[in-house]
C-alpha cells in the first residue's frame, strides 16, 4: 500500500519537474542546472518503482520525454517517436559494466559467449532535431517536443550551413536524420562577449543558446547565432535506401552523404571497451571545442537492437553514461573586484566551494557591472555556477526562490570601489558605450605591469628586441622592474644571473635598450599603451602637437581637433594623462640624468599638409615589401590604412593573389593600384 507521505511527495515532484520543463523547453530560461533536475527526476522514478499505483498518473514526466511545442510553431507528428535513453548516473567504470551486464542478460549470453559489440559516441549538450529528407532534399526539420509531437523549425535549421539542403548520393523517398544542434564553446564565449560589449542580454550556456536560437520566430535572429550540428541516428526510413546492418555503418553512411558526424566515436567489444572509451573521453573532455555531459553506448547490431526492444519508452540497447555535472548550485559569500592585465575591472563572486565540472570551484566570474546587475547577483544569493572545459567558471543565474531576506543591495562597482582602482588607487573610468570599467594607471598599476612592459617593448613601439613574455615575468615577479622607466636602469650582472639568460643574452638586451633611447614622439606615444590609441592615432597626435608637453596639456576639445580623434578616444587620452601616476612614470622615463630616453620632437606638422592626408588605402595580396612597411610609408604620408573595403576607400593596392577585397573594390568602383603604380605613387609623394 502507498502511504500519504509518498503520494504527496510524488505530487510535489511532478509539479516541480513540470515547472522546470516549462522553463527549459518552452521559455528557454532554466531555473536550475541539469544535475539538480536529474536529482528530482530520479527521486520520482524511484517512488514510482516502489509504488506502482503512482503510474496511473498519466501526467507524470517519467511517462513522456518532456515539454510541449509552442503554440506559435506548427505541430509536427513524428512517424517514429523521438524517445529518450536511460541515463547511467554512476560516473565511474561500474556504470559501463552495469550496462553490459544488463544487455548480456537480456540476450541470454553466458560467461563463455563472445563479447557484445558496441558503438560509443559523445553525449552532446544541445537540442535534439529531426531532419526529414524526401528524395534527398531537406523538407522538414522538427524539435523533439514531447517525443510524439514536435515543432516545425525548418526555417531556422536551414540557416545552419553545416546541414546540407540536399543529400549527396541518396535519393530515398524518405530518410529522417536525427542529431543535435549545438554551439561550440569558443563561439558561445565570443557571442556573449559581443553582447556584453553592446550591453545586450547574454546566453546562459551553449545548450540554452542552441535551444533558444532554434526556437526563435525570426530566422534572421537564428542565423546570427553560431550554431552547429552533429547527426547520431535515424528516424523514419523507406525503401530506396539500403539500411546497413550496424549503427556504426549508419553513421559512416550519413558521413558520406555530407551530413556532419562526430569523429569522436568508436566500435568496441564488451564492457572493457566501454570503460576505456569513457576514460579516454573524460581525459580529453576539457580540450573538446564543444560541451558534452557524457558518452552514449549503443549495441552496434541493428538486429540485436530490434531483439532487445524497449522498456518504459526507453531502448534496452542504449544508455547515456554521465560525466561530472558542469553546472551546480552554491551560495555567493562575497563579490571581489579583479584588475586584469589591460586594466579591465572584473567582478568575481566568492563562492561556497562546490564540485563542478570535475574540480572544486570557489570563485566565478561575473564579467562586468552590467552583467552582474542584469542577472541581479547579490551577496547571499543561491546561484547556478558553470564550469565547462578550460573556460573560467562563471555565475550564469540566480535561484530567486532561495534569496535570503538579508541579501545585499544591487551591485554598484563604482560605489564599491569609491571610484579608485583596488590595486593602485588610480581613478577608474568607463567610456561611453563600453560595458567595462578600467583602471587609468596603465604605466603604474602593478596588475598591468607585465602587459604594459610587453607593449612598451614591442617592435612597433620602443622595439626592445629580446624582451619577451618569459623575461618580463622574471623581471616583474622578481621585483626588478616595476614600470617601463626601470628598464633603463637594469644592471648587467643581475640580468646575466636570470634563468636562461647568461652574459651574452644580457648584453644583447642592454644593447637593444640603448638603441631605443631616442624614439620618435609617435613611437613613444604608442608605447605608453593608452587605450584606443594605435599606431596611426599616435602618429596623428605627434604631428598635431609636435611636443609631448603640448599633448599633456591638451583638453578633450583640443584633442578632438586631431584627425580621426573622436569623443571616445579623446576621453581615453585625457583620462590617461590626468592620472598623476602615469605622468610620474613618463617624467621618470624622460629623466636623462638617470639614463632615460630622449624624444625626437618637432613643432608639429598638421596631417592635412601631408601629400596623402585624408586618403584611405586598403592593402590586399602579396607585395614586394612587407605589409607593415607599406602601411608605415602610407601613414607617414598622411594616409589612413583600413582593413576592409567600403565606399569611403580611395585606393585598393592589389598585390599577387589578391582576394575578395579586390572583387569588392571593383564592385564599388574604387581605384585599384597594382604594385608598379603603387610604388610610383609612393615615390612621387615622398619626393614632394
Amino acid at each position: 500500500m502507498m502511504d500519504a507521505q509518498a503520494s504527496n511527495r510524488a505530487a510535489w515532484l511532478r509539479n516541480e519537474i513540470a515547472k522546470h520543463d516549462y522553463r527549459y523547453y518552452v521559455l528557454d530560461s532554466p531555473l536550475i542546472p541539469d544535475a539538480e533536475y536529474d536529482k528530482l527526476f530520479r527521486e520520482l522514478q524511484k517512488l514510482e518503482e516502489r509504488y506502482p499505483e503512482l503510474h496511473r498518473y498519466f501526467d507524470s514526466p517519467t511517462q513522456r520525454v518532456g515539454g510541449k511545442p509552442l503554440d506559435t510553431f506548427r505541430q509536427v507528428f513524428h512517424a517514429v517517436p523521438m524517445l529518450s535513453i536511460r541515463t547511467e548516473t554512476d560516473i565511474n567504470d561500474q556504470g559501463a559494466i552495469a550496462f553490459d551486464t544488463r544487455v548480456r542478460k537480456e540476450l541470454r549470453l553466458h560467461e563463455g559467449d563472445p563479447s557484445v559489440e558496441y558503438v560509443c559516441e559523445l553525449k552532446f549538450d544541445g537540442l535534439a532535431i529531426n531532419l526529414r529528407y524526401e528524395h534527398g532534399e531537406l523538407k522538414l526539420a522538427a524539435t523533439r517536443g514531447d517525443g510524439t509531437v514536435g515543432e516545425d523549425v525548418t526555417q531556422n535549421i536551414r540557416t545552419i550551413r553545416q546541414i546540407p539542403l540536399r543529400l549527396t548520393g541518396c535519393n530515398a523517398p524518405v530518410l529522417e536524420v536525427r542529431g543535435e544542434v549545438y554551439m561550440r564553446r569558443g563561439d558561445f564565449e565570443n557571442y556573449n562577449e559581443r553582447q556584453r560589449g553592446q550591453g545586450l542580454p547574454t546566453l546562459v550556456n551553449p545548450r540554452n543558446g542552441a535551444a533558444g536560437s532554434i526556437r526563435q520566430l525570426d530566422p534572421a535572429l537564428a542565423a546570427r547565432r553560431p550554431l552547429k550540428f552533429f547527426a547520431y541516428g535515424l528516424g523514419e526510413t523507406t525503401k530506396g535506401w539500403d539500411l546497413p546492418a550496424t549503427h556504426s555503418a549508419v553513421l559512416d553512411a550519413l558521413d558520406k552523404m555530407n551530413i556532419p558526424v562526430s569523429n569522436e566515436r568508436a566500435v568496441v567489444q564488451g564492457a572493457q571497451g566501454l570503460v576505456e572509451f569513457h576514460r579516454r573521453i573524460a581525459e580529453k573532455r576539457d580540450s573538446l571545442p564543444f560541451d558534452i555531459d557524457g558518452v552514449v553506448y549503443k549495441v552496434n547490431s541493428l538486429a540485436l537492437q530490434a531483439q532487445l526492444g524497449f522498456v518504459s519508452r526507453e531502448p534496452r540497447w542504449a544508455v547515456a553514461h554521465k560525466f561530472p555535472a558542469e553546472e551546480q548550485i552554491t551560495v555567493v559569500r562575497g563579490i571581489d573586484i579583479q584588475v586584469g592585465r589591460t586594466g579591465k575591472l572584473t567582478p568575481v563572486a566568492k563562492l561556497e566551494p562546490v564540485f563542478v565540472g570535475g574540480t572544486t570551484v570557489s570563485n566565478a566570474t561575473l564579467h562586468n557591472e552590467d552583467e552582474t546587475r542584469r542577472k541581479d547577483v547579490r551577496i547571499g544569493d543561491t546561484v547556478i555556477v558553470r564550469r565547462a572545459g578550460d573556460v573560467i567558471p562563471e555565475v550564469v543565474g540566480v535561484v530567486l526562490d532561495r534569496r535570503p531576506l538579508d541579501a545585499g543591495e544591487p551591485f554598484d562597482l563604482h560605489a564599491r570601489l569609491h571610484g579608485k582602482c583596488p590595486v593602485c588607487g588610480s581613478a577608474i573610468v568607463r567610456e561611453e558605450g563600453e560595458a567595462d570599467w578600467r583602471c587609468t594607471g596603465g604605466l603604474f598599476c602593478p596588475a598591468q605591469r607585465k602587459e604594459a612592459l610587453l607593449h612598451f617593448a614591442s617592435r612597433r613601439a620602443m622595439d626592445i628586441e629580446g624582451l619577451g613574455d618569459k623575461l618580463v615575468e622574471q623581471l616583474v615577479d622578481g621585483g626588478i622592474v616595476g614600470t617601463p622607466a626601470d628598464l633603463y636602469r637594469l644592471d648587467l650582472p643581475i640580468l646575466a644571473n636570470l634563468e636562461r639568460m647568461g652574459e651574452k643574452s644580457a648584453q644583447n638586451l642592454m644593447d637593444a635598450i640603448a638603441r631605443g633611447k631616442h624614439p620618435t614622439l609617435a613611437r613613444f606615444i604608442y608605447a605608453l599603451g593608452i587605450r584606443n590609441v594605435g599606431e596611426a592615432t599616435a602618429r596623428d597626435l605627434a604631428r598635431h602637437f609636435g611636443k609631448l608637453k603640448n599633448l599633456l596639456d591638451a583638453d578633450e576639445a583640443r584633442l578632438q581637433q586631431v584627425p580621426d580623434v573622436g569623443p571616445v578616444v579623446a576621453q581615453s587620452i585625457f583620462a590617461f594623462f590626468r592620472e598623476k601616476h602615469n605622468v610620474d612614470v613618463i617624467e621618470d622615463l624622460l629623466d636623462e640624468e638617470r639614463g632615460g630616453v630622449s624624444l625626437e620632437e618637432s613643432e608639429g606638422e598638421p596631417a592635412r599638409d601631408l601629400p596623402l592626408a585624408g586618403k584611405t588605402f586598403v592593402l590586399t595580396g602579396t607585395l614586394g615589401m612587407s605589409r607593415d612597411e607599406a602601411k608605415e610609408r602610407l601613414e607617414a604620408l598622411g594616409a589612413k590604412v583600413a582593413g576592409s573595403v567600403s565606399k569611403k576607400t580611395d585606393y585598393v593596392v592589389a598585390g599577387v593573389e589578391a582576394g575578395s577585397k579586390l572583387d569588392k573594390a571593383r564592385e564599388l568602383g574604387v581605384t585599384v593600384l597594382d604594385e608598379q603604380r603603387f610604388m610610383q605613387l609612393l615615390k612621387e609623394c615622398e619626393s614632394t
